[in-house]
């Protein structure tokens, strides 16, 4: 039995405001097929965080969905209908695709913006890049080739990559859109049919690719959207034994839990998880540069990345200075936020009062101990100098500064997911990189530095899939993305993603004459004579 349309998808309920504040937004989330019999389902609120509006109620889907859906994928996936489609026509799709959402830019940055409490600012930025991540695996279908063996005697072996089947993807709430095309794309140009579960506190930009994707030639039971809370309908999704490969940014506990269900099911698993990255700033770094780059490391998405920098440690001889610098920046920062539709406001809110609330705890609770609050600390209140917007209805936090904090305090092991670093003072390089690596995470970190040798040398040795120098946050379609140690497992991007959703079939025929097979082949010979055997 196939699941309507509407449930493989949303089922929303839009309310007055934006009908009436963002009515382009509204128009668009018209065009998605909404269901009409949602009555006993379980909604989900979804609000703007920073004004505490209520945006609209999702509908859950039922464990009756979850399963349909990824039978349908299972059925369309064995049709052939875009799993054996020609890689030129799936390499279309995806341009295709890529094309409307260049259009759409500014309508999808208003949206991540208003469900995410961003500053628009960001989201135009992040956003304007989508389009990059469709056209690479588009041109990778195009590009790449299979190859031939080279095996011994009379064979010709040739391997190919084939997809998977169905593929279960989980996203978070701090990238909404970003993070699904980075896991959608590589998906669908292997030929996969894609389950996604989206984030509860953000869908709503997934939802709309989604519509736009099957508009654009992806055919709708190979890309379902299926709406809910992770503890039920995103465990129901991993847990079917249908699905043969799970990709989930997350926590590291969720990652944990997710990661031995897909095992008892022997299905393919990539996790990008938690971080902590260090910022190692040396004597030699320019200090405005590296306080600028510091700044953009933690602060930008309101700190809510896995790679912010949340751990800044600066070498003595430059402290003071960088330090000088660094205050300057955050105190500009946070006089100029408001309100995060503003294009002039620089950093937006938090997800939700609930992380709010636990961000404030744990700077709170280490400004009683061996740290220093230097800078923040607590939740904004009041007015924005920047546009008068009322900070006291949303959920804000400044930019937060902590020194003095003992590598064994929370605030240094573990991840906040919000505007804080701690600053810490360090002596040589060999102290440097130990501190850095003093943390069970490792997905990214930062050097700042103007010697070529020690940027070589001291990247090797920090214990993150992916070091910056003199950057941060810098990413691209061809760049492999993933951490090591709690953080996670598999890559994300570039053709490391690609053939993880693939794998590899070998083909091997006997090219001799059937004269030489005949002999060749008769392992049971009565002859003596010695055989070749594998």
């Amino acid at each position: 039995m196939r699941v309507p349309r509407a449930v493989r998808n949303i089922a929303i309920r839009p309310r007055l405001d934006i009908a009436t504040r963002w009515g382009p937004i509204a128009a668009h989330l018209e065009d998605v097929d909404f269901s009409k019999d949602t009555s006993e389902r379980e909604k989900i609120p979804v609000h703007n965080p920073a004004t505490g509006e209520e945006l609209c109620q999702v509908v859950s889907a039922s464990s009756y969905d979850v399963d349909t859906s990824i039978s349908n994928a299972q059925e369309a996936f064995k049709s052939g209908v875009w799993s054996k489609a020609p890689a030129i026509q799936r390499s279309r799709v995806l341009s295709k695709l890529a094309r409307r959402l260049e259009e759409k830019i500014s309508i999808l940055a208003d949206l991540e913006s208003i469900q995410t409490g961003r500053a628009v600012r960001e989201m135009r930025a992040q956003l304007g890049r989508l389009p990059e991540w469709l056209d690479y695996y588009a041109a990778l279908l195009r590009t790449r080739q299979d190859y031939v063996a080279p095996t011994q005697g009379n064979l010709l072996n040739y391997v190919q990559r084939v997809p998977l089947g169905v593929v279960a993807q989980i996203t978070p709430f701090n990238h909404p859109l970003l993070i699904a095309v980075k896991k959608i794309a590589p998906a669908l140009a292997a030929g996969n049919s894609v389950i996604v579960k989206p984030s509860e506190m953000a869908p709503l930009s997934v939802f709309i690719f989604a519509e736009w994707a099957h508009k654009e030639g992806v055919p709708l039971e190979v890309l379902s959207v299926l709406p809910g809370y992770g503890r039920t309908v995103g465990k129901e999704i991993v847990s079917n034994p249908i699905i043969k490969k799970v990709d989930v940014t997350a926590g590291t506990n969720t990652g944990r839990e997710l990661g031995s269900i897909v095992g008892r099911n022997l299905a393919s698993f990539t996790a990008e998880l938690g971080g902590k990255a260090p910022i190692v700033v040396f004597n030699d770094a320019d200090p405005v540069a590296a306080a600028n780059g510091a700044a953009f490391a933690s602060f930008v998405a309101s700190g809510q990345t896995c790679v912010s920098g949340t751990r800044i440690l600066v070498q003595s001889q430059i402290y003071d200075e960088f330090m000088t610098h660094f205050m300057h920046k955050v105190e500009s920062i946070t006089i100029r936020m408001g309100d995060p539709l503003n294009p002039d406001s620089t950093m937006g809110s938090v997800i939700s009062p609930h992380h709010l609330e636990r961000i404030e705890k744990l700077v709170q609770r280490e400004g009683k101990g061996t740290g220093k609050i230097i800078a923040g600390g607590k939740r904004m209140t009041g007015k924005s100098r920047l546009d008068a917007f009322d900070f006291s209805q949303g959920a804000f936090f400044p930019p937060s500064v902590i020194t003095n904090v003992s590598t064994e305090d929370d605030l240094w092991r573990e991840e906040v997911f919000g505007p804080v670093v701690v600053v810490k003072k360090f002596t040589n390089e060999e102290d440097g990189v130990s501190l850095a690596n003093a943390c069970k995470y490792g997905l990214g970190a930062g050097i700042w530095t103007q010697d070529l040798s020690r940027a070589h040398r001291v990247s090797e040795q920090i214990e993150a899939g992916l070091v910056w120098v003199n950057t941060h946050h810098r990413n691209d379609p061809s760049s492999p993305w993933g951490g090591m140690k709690e953080s996670g497992i598999g890559r994300e991007n570039g053709l490391e993603a690609f053939e993880a959703y693939t794998q590899s079939k070998s083909t091997i025929i006997n090219t001799g004459t059937m004269e030489e097979a005949r002999d060749t082949q008769d392992w049971f010979a009565e002859s003596t004579a010695p055989k070749r055997y594998g």
